[in-house]
């Protein structure tokens, strides 16, 4: 193990890249305890020591975020702005066929889509910055427990020139983390986004597993730690299975040289939706809170409607039945949705034609788009049960453990971390196979 660290540093690039890269998440986490303007750090921090963190609207942007919503830093938005533009676009290719058209490009298509990527992570950086400044201008950012003094006092000055600096400031860190995140990509190791989610989500477990010792005792942290290295190790076994649909190519002649004649595979994964439909399905089950949050009962002393006493007490607490039956079926329908976006059968059939590739057994054509239209759909099912069940892990451990939502493992954190770090692995083992003919493990 220390010959194998010790050959990564003594790579000159591979060196620097890493090095790089941790200067980079570096001012990334510097940035995330660095208050935005007339925020009231005092009340904030002794709010957050009184409620212990959020549950409901802001918990997932608070855990991609690495906890600097609640701390309404500069950086409070964290990735989730560009990882929603991310996802928009790619949905978009099913709506607007100039989407699609320079999906299909290559290159040149790709970096125009990554520009309007971009454009619309600010717009939704502008968006969800004035939503959280209101928030927490209102004092129901933590909730419940909005009840305590400090957090109904969050911001030192509320005129609107304060408050439009603050949208500026969380806008510009927004910006800021984007291309930071493309920095570590050009010239790091690993996907910059992906990293910088990956250590927002790290940065959390600490202190989730010490709420959980201190709560709870020795005993149960100990048998805590058990149950997460049994849940990685299985995440890790899923993630990596795949369904290998053989491929084999008819020879060519070219003149007077020979192409094709090789044998392949498609790789179809158990799980290709990968977190998108944990995300998908906690913000659409958000929607129902936030419906409440504007019709609440006036201070005449009015009931609340029965609708709104019915949500509340079913879908906003993660430990309800009917909670997680809902959620666990979206996940579920999210997955099959997802996957039939990103994997088209016919356009897989249609290449394969073309390049005179075929899967023994099968004719090519249509019959080779319903063969593999068959085997995806046994394929996701199995990986939408896995989706939802791991999705459900912190919900369980918030009915037994007493852990908050943010359960380090469980939901889309173990999914991030197992994912972007078994790639970041990968990548620095390729690196290290062309230098030096050998990589991280022999």
């Amino acid at each position: 193990m220390f010959q194998v660290i010790g050959r990564i540093f003594r790579t000159p690039d591979l060196r620097r890249k890493i090095a790089f890269t941790i200067a980079i998440i570096a001012v990334f986490r510097l940035g995330s305890f660095i208050p935005a303007p007339f925020v009231d750090y005092r009340n904030v921090q002794q709010c957050l020591a009184g409620a212990g963190g959020t549950q409901g609207l802001y918990e997932l942007v608070n855990l991609f975020s690495g906890g600097a919503l609640l701390q309404l830093s500069i950086f409070a938005l964290g990735i989730m702005p560009y990882i929603t533009a991310a996802i928009i676009t790619q949905l978009l290719r099913v709506v607007i066929p100039h989407f699609e058209t320079l999906h299909k490009e290559g290159q040149t298509g790709q970096a125009k889509l990554t520009q309007y990527t971009r454009y619309m992570t600010i717009g939704l950086a502008l968006l969800q910055s004035t939503t959280l400044i209101t928030v927490a201008r209102s004092g129901a950012l933590f909730g419940a427990n909005s009840g305590v003094a400090a957090c109904n006092q969050l911001l030192a000055n509320d005129s609107w020139y304060a408050i439009m600096l603050m949208v500026i400031t969380m806008t510009a860190g927004t910006g800021l983390i984007m291309w930071m995140g493309e920095m570590i990509t050009e010239r790091g190791v690993g996907n910059g986004m992906s990293l910088l989610i990956f250590v927002s989500i790290a940065a959390t477990f600490p202190g989730s597993l010490w709420a959980i010792g201190q709560s709870e005792g020795f005993e149960i942290f100990a048998g805590v730690l058990i149950i997460g290295l049994v849940i990685m190790a299985l995440v890790v076994f899923v993630e990596q299975s795949q369904r290998r649909v053989p491929v084999q190519y008819a020879k060519r002649m070219v003149g007077r040289r020979t192409f094709g004649g090789t044998n392949t595979y498609i790789p179809i994964k158990v799980n290709m939706a990968g977190v998108v439909p944990v995300i998908f399905a906690s913000s659409l089950l958000y929607l129902p809170a936030l419906l409440t949050q504007f019709n609440q009962p006036g201070a005449g002393g009015e009931q609340a409607s029965e609708w709104v006493v019915w949500i509340q007490n079913n879908f906003t607490s993660g430990d309800n039945p009917l909670y997680m039956l809902v959620y666990f079926l979206l996940i579920v329908g999210f997955t099959f949705f997802y996957v039939a976006i990103t994997f088209n059968p016919e356009e897989v059939a249609d290449n394969m034609k073309k390049y005179g590739g075929f899967i023994p057994g099968i004719r090519a054509g249509r019959p080779t788009a319903e063969y593999l239209d068959y085997v995806l759909t046994r394929i996701t099912f199995p990986g939408s049960l896995y989706l939802g069940l791991v999705a459900l892990i912190p919900l369980i451990a918030l009915a037994t453990v007493n852990a908050n939502q943010n359960f380090p493992f469980g939901g889309a954190s173990i999914l991030i971390i197992v994912g972007v770090g078994l790639d970041t692995v990968k990548q620095i083992d390729s690196q290290l196979q062309q230098r030096h003919y050998e990589g991280l493990l022999k």
